[in-house]
């Protein structure tokens, strides 16, 4: 019989979570950045190990703030902790134990989790064994420890093996030759999004979105059409840049991104739309496909 089931990917903001699991995948999937709570909502990545199916849940990063975007995004953490077979929590190596006391505070159904010890590779391996003794104060809580080098390739099968064995036997939930349930639209979109992020400096890209207007496959062309939400006026000008040039350097990297996802050629066309406060207010964040009961 296989095993399947649901694994949540938590941690505190820019632990790792979207690059460990483009690197288990095997593609890149889920959006990477290096600054913090880039990622807003919840994303399938399914794994195939051997004959087992793992549903990987990539979540936003625990914190606790009063912006109204970010507690959604904690909402969508703390939901799909509880609703998942295992969690694998990601601890930073360098990171004190409070995060992951936190984490424990609100894995309010005890669900079962493993901890991942994630960049490990500016450190030696005394500083890792280290770490991992501190964490052996709350050993009864945990199901293992696995550092995790993605850098130094750390084989993907420890952490797939680990995390099969506490997988519930069930058949596949999905399509085994699936990598994601995301719609390529919400993909493309979430590129466009990291440009932005690796493109625009401070606070600019956590006040912006891009919903994708269309996408029309031509031949070997895809053609899409998106605009970036910017909440002022001011920022708007910032997007687009003297003479275009921020605009299109998030244009060209969104674009070769998209293209090495899909193998096709993409011609991408971005425009810039001011939306006042739309982090701030429930209607601002649902007319950006944000479903806020909050």
């Amino acid at each position: 019989m296989t095993k399947c089931g649901y694994v949540s990917v938590v941690g505190r903001p820019n632990a790792g979570k979207s690059s460990l699991l483009n690197w288990l995948v095997g593609e890149k999937i889920a959006m990477v950045s290096h600054k913090a709570n880039a990622t807003r909502k919840r994303s399938n990545i399914i794994v195939m190990h051997e004959d087992d199916q793992i549903v990987f849940v990539d979540t936003p990063g625990i914190h606790e703030t009063e912006k109204l975007i970010n507690k959604f995004m904690l909402d969508e953490a703390l939901k799909a902790m509880g609703d998942c077979d295992l969690i694998l929590f990601l601890a930073p190596v360098t990171d004190k134990l409070t995060h992951y006391e936190d984490f424990l505070v609100k894995n309010k159904k005890n669900v079962k989790h493993i901890l991942l010890l994630t960049k490990i590779d500016n450190v030696t391996n005394e500083e890792v064994l280290e770490k991992m003794k501190e964490y052996e104060v709350y050993a009864d809580r945990y199901e293992s420890v696995i550092p995790v080098s993605i850098k130094k390739a750390t084989t993907h099968a420890n952490i797939l093996d680990d995390v099969v064995k506490h997988l519930p036997e069930h058949p596949y939930l999905f399509d085994p030759e699936i990598l994601t349930t995301e719609h390529l639209r919400d993909i493309f979109k979430e590129f466009i999004r990291e440009s932005i992020f690796e493109n625009i400096s401070d606070e600019i890209p956590y006040e912006t979105d891009v919903l994708v207007n269309k996408v029309e496959e031509k031949d070997n062309l895809d053609v899409i059409k998106a605009t970036i939400i910017v909440q002022k006026g001011t920022q708007k000008g910032m997007i687009i840049g003297k003479g275009a040039t921020a605009i299109k350097r998030i244009g060209k990297d969104a674009r070769l991104k998209i293209e090495n996802l899909t193998g096709r050629k993409c011609y991408l066309e971005l425009f810039v739309s001011v939306k006042k406060g739309w982090t701030k207010n429930k209607q601002g964040l649902k007319d950006l496909g944000y479903d806020v009961t909050l």
